[in-house]
């Protein structure tokens, strides 16, 4: 089993950075692909950004290419995802799930999540 709790979420204006972290626990989690979803009123749960277990191969989406950056620490079993040149329409709940299983860019293998945080961008 894994625990996921996320952090970081806030209100902020168009341009402004944020930074998510995503605490995990759980004797396995550190071999786990992982990646932030994020969901806006009214519409489905999307990826946003993967990462494979030991970082070496990463995941964007299209809208949050150069601007995202994803990265962990797995000495401190934390999940990051910097955010820049934030824009509106990121106004999102931010998850962070763990994929025990592989193939980390498919989102029916997240089986782990977090409760989610709230970032929201001010025109």
């Amino acid at each position: 089993q894994v625990q996921l709790v996320e952090s970081g979420g806030g209100l902020v204006q168009a341009g402004g950075s944020l930074r998510l972290s995503c605490a995990a626990s759980g004797r396995t989690s550190s071999s786990y692909s992982m990646g932030w979803f994020r969901q806006a009123a009214g519409k489905e749960r999307d990826l946003v950004s993967a990462i494979t277990w030991n970082g070496g191969s990463t995941y964007y989406a299209d809208s949050v290419k150069g601007r995202f950056t994803i990265s962990r620490d797995n000495a401190k079993n934390t999940l990051y995802l910097q955010m820049n040149s934030l824009k509106p329409e990121d106004t999102a709940v931010y998850y962070c799930a763990a994929n025990p299983i592989g193939a980390f860019t498919t989102s029916g293998l997240y089986r782990y999540w977090g409760q989610g945080t709230q970032v929201t961008v001010s025109s």
